[in-house]
């Protein structure tokens, strides 16, 4: 739905602009069209599709694909600012030999769309877009479901169309992590990492409008679309289509962790962690394998739990706090490789682990009643970590009772009989 880029102005093709105080007045020939690129498998963001707009115009000589996906990756912070919800995109601007040269080079699918409109509608978008793209109204604040590089397109034929936009029945009940999955279903751990981070909001059904921040969603809803002008007359809101770069073969897909699924990696950790338990009650005490695991296990659930906390509370990006997922993966966890080799801070541990096995138990058992669509490997995850928790509660009691029996002043009477 995006793409990077460094330098921008040699992006930015300005040759066919004027100055804005002349304006280009465009031609009864002119044509807005709405250009969709299927999904690119050769890279992340890639992996939802494009969507922009073209304006053409071969008696003024205008002709320019308005692209509002681009960002600055050498912006100062850039990551951390991604993270927050903060990024800044760019409306940039190329002609259309740049444009399908870089996606038949990919591979992907370009279909263009020619939008019905009138010639006030197709001037005034025009000097919208023409407006948008001046160095000073380019950036806009990114938001992934609610402003991006689809609905920004959508939005100003929205606002440029005289008439009532009618768009079809919708009578498929979808939310956002339904769309999502069906963009990275081929991708088990990025589904995984998805499902983590957005929270129970993106499991609220959403309306027809609302799945259009995928560009799919939008070709395919506005092939149906018709605007209700004054006079009562329907028209459809697409004049024409064609597709104007096959799809090839040369899609590549990302290389994902070869080692296993989730599942397989979930299951494994479960195994591991019975083993470790076993081990630790044959020897009746933890030792450095039981430590060293408890402290690899835990440090990564609660460097997750770290990504979730602050998403949650700090990050301006949809959907993601209300994150049910922190009950098992959260900062807490990081008391135990912190502390579980201090013998001084040993109750702390043994109070953590009490508290992390009783809310982990009413995790699992109500699981299915809880409102946020949860991966299915979160249980396997979150039962790696009862184990561990409760194996530690039921060696720390069966400890104490053990202590509290030999220090107990009948035992030590025992004792004293013994040796009269």
């Amino acid at each position: 739905m995006f793409r990077a880029f460094t330098i921008i102005s040699a992006l930015l093709l300005m040759s066919f602009f004027v100055s804005v105080d002349a304006q280009i007045k465009l031609s009864e020939n002119a044509k807005i069209s709405l250009m969709t690129t299927s999904p690119w498998s050769g890279a992340s963001y890639a992996l939802f599709g494009h969507t922009a707009i073209y304006v053409s115009d071969d008696s003024t000589g205008v002709e320019g694909v308005f692209n509002y996906g681009f960002f600055d990756m050498s912006q100062p912070f850039f990551m951390y600012n991604f993270v927050r919800g903060k990024t800044d995109y760019l409306l940039g601007v190329q002609s259309l030999d740049q444009f399908l040269e870089d996606y038949a080079k990919k591979g992907v699918e370009v279909m263009e769309q020619e939008l019905n409109l009138r010639s006030d509608e197709k001037q005034e978008l025009w000097e919208a877009l023409y407006i948008n793209q001046l160095p000073e109204n380019r950036m806009y604040r990114y938001n992934y479901f609610y402003d991006n590089c689809v609905t920004r397109p959508r939005d100003l034929i929205e606002i440029f169309t005289k008439g009532e936009i009618k768009y079809p029945d919708d009578n498929e009940e979808q939310t956002y992590r339904d769309l999502i999955h069906e963009c990275v279903n081929s991708y088990p751990w990025m589904r995984f990492g998805i499902d983590l981070i957005i929270g129970s909001d993106a499991d609220k059904p959403i309306t027809l409008r609302q799945k259009m921040f995928l560009p799919v969603y939008l070709k395919n809803a506005l092939t149906e679309t018709v605007v209700i002008r004054k006079d009562s007359v329907y028209e459809p809101i697409i004049l024409s289509d064609r597709v104007i770069v096959e799809k090839s073969a040369q899609d590549k897909s990302i290389n994902e962790w070869s080692i296993g699924s989730p599942m397989i990696i979930a299951f494994a950790l479960i195994i591991l962690s019975i083993i470790v338990s076993l081990i630790q009650i044959r020897l009746m005490r933890q030792n450095v394998i039981t430590k060293i695991y408890d402290s690899i296990i835990f440090g990564v659930v609660g460097a997750g739990g770290i990504i979730i906390f602050f998403l949650s509370f700090f990050s301006e990006h949809p959907a993601v706090d209300s994150n049910w997922n922190f009950v098992w993966m959260n900062i807490l966890t990081l008391i135990v490789p912190t502390f579980i080799w201090l013998k001084r801070t040993k109750n702390v541990v043994n109070f953590y682990h009490f508290i992390n096995f009783v809310v982990l138990s009413l995790f699992i058992l109500l699981w299915w009643a809880i409102p946020q669509q949860l991966p299915i490997e979160t249980i396997f995850f979150s039962i790696s970590i009862w184990i561990r928790s409760g194996i530690n509660t039921y060696m720390f009691r069966k400890d104490r009772i053990t202590n509290k029996r030999y220090s107990s002043s009948k035992y030590i009477k025992s004792g004293w009989n013994k040796n009269i």
